[in-house]
């Protein structure tokens, strides 16, 4: 087993820690460890929101968490001889749920998918389901079933949802001050346009005193990719996976979490991974003023994984930049169009006998692929979603005969 550089105690929050991670990016948190270029080393990882979710038939968890800790995060490492400008080379080894334990959080032996509520988080179709729900997922070695989405069994494309360099000062002023511009434009939006820094809530690692003081105030939130990566949600940095990320600060200070089981194209319920705790294994090395040479400036590149279920047939959806429920036309939108995508794959299983919130956890959580099938062709862009036919256990297949429906119980819900 390569040498655990960060240790996380499942019993304990982040906070609280031997060695604290954070869950805001600065350049200033300290690193906790320096690794040199060709090393192998694992991370472990806490579930992104620090454990709030619990393995039980309620919602209410997901309807009253606090927004304000996510994402939780392992790091900073710091690679001997990195500097600005540099490309830095992290392969995925390997990863998974956290290591022959079984319990109460996340990653030990189970997962969670959620729908997040429109007035805390939202979700890709937030004005459809406004309200809060969700799935646990019990994991029997690569596969997944859940008690809340009865009839499907598959095995998950594992990753990290979340990991990237630290920003340099300029650039952490240049994220705050663009996604301030865009909350500006519309400041009373539920959900919000962005989120900006928020000192309550904040972990700055090992950073005490006025330095912990500034981080909080000044930290970027985790929510959304940047250029440094961050929380991407590509579930094909699956293992053998190859990413090559800018270096903005000296020696890089590369961190982890948002571990997830498995998620499929767009992660659309915003919490809509399968969620865990766990560990994961990566090799670093470096190339010199790899920025400039490759013109990678604004955005990691990288070798998706080599590691992923073979699955050879896939009932597939369409979605147009049309409105149906406005009959408006938009221009070649693409978003729109994935989003019709998946209304139309919802609307599909529901005459199987799933409700609308339980499909609308399935698309966030199994390894479906999607696509930008046509993008040229005005006034209508083109996407795509396709389902694996083989994670159910009936034929989801069109025919003369019509849908089985079959009551398929309900995901979990809040209660008053």
């Amino acid at each position: 087993m390569p040498e655990v550089v960060f240790h996380v105690d499942q019993t304990r929050s982040m906070r609280d820690q031997e060695v604290p991670g954070h869950n805001r990016w600065h350049p200033d948190i300290p690193a906790v460890v320096t690794v040199r270029p060709g090393a192998e080393f694992r991370v472990e990882c806490r579930d992104w929101t620090d454990a709030q979710i619990g393995n039980n038939d309620s919602a209410n968890d997901v309807r009253d968490i606090d927004l304000s800790l996510p994402h939780m995060l392992s790091g900073p490492i710091a690679i001997e001889g990195a500097r600005p400008g540099d490309l830095l080379v992290v392969d995925v080894l390997d990863l998974g749920p956290i290591p022959q334990q079984s319990g109460d959080v996340a990653g030990q032996g189970w997962g969670y998918t959620g729908i997040f509520a429109k007035v805390n988080g939202g979700g890709f179709l937030t004005d459809h389901f406004p309200g809060a729900y969700k799935a646990i997922w019990d994991f029997h070695g690569q596969q997944a079933v859940s008690r809340h989405l009865p009839g499907v069994r598959f095995t998950g494309i594992s990753h990290p949802g979340l990991f990237g360099t630290a920003p340099s000062l300029d650039l952490l002023a240049t994220w705050n001050r663009r996604e301030q511009a865009l909350i500006d434009t519309n400041p009373v939006r539920v959900p919000a346009l962005a989120l900006p820094p928020e000192p309550r809530g904040a972990v700055t690692g090992t950073a005490r005193g006025e330095v912990a003081a500034r981080i909080a105030a000044e930290g970027a939130r985790t929510v959304p990719p940047r250029e440094n990566g961050g929380n991407q949600d590509i579930k094909n940095f699956s293992r053998g996976s190859r990413v090559y990320c800018p270096v903005f600060v000296e020696g890089a200070k590369l961190s982890v979490g948002d571990l997830h089981f498995s998620q499929a194209d767009g992660e659309i319920t915003f919490c809509g991974a399968i969620e865990m705790g766990g560990f994961i294994d990566f090799h670093v090395d470096l190339i010199p003023g790899g920025m400039e040479k490759y013109g990678v400036t604004t955005n990691p590149v990288f070798l998706p994984g080599n590691v992923e279920p073979r699955y050879s047939e896939f009932l597939s959806f369409i979605g147009i930049s049309v409105d149906h429920d406005s009959g408006t036309n938009h221009y070649l939108d693409a978003t729109l169009a994935y989003r019709r995508a998946c209304l139309n794959a919802i609307e599909y299983l529901k005459k199987w006998g799933y409700t609308g919130e339980q499909a609308y956890l399935l698309l966030g959580s199994v390894p479906i692929e999607g696509r930008i099938s046509g993008i040229v062709d005005i006034p209508n862009a083109c996407c795509s979603l396709y389902i694996p036919t083989v994670i159910f256990d009936f034929d989801v297949r069109p025919s003369a005969a019509g849908p089985t429906r079959a009551d398929r119980g309900q995901c979990a819900v809040t209660s008053a």
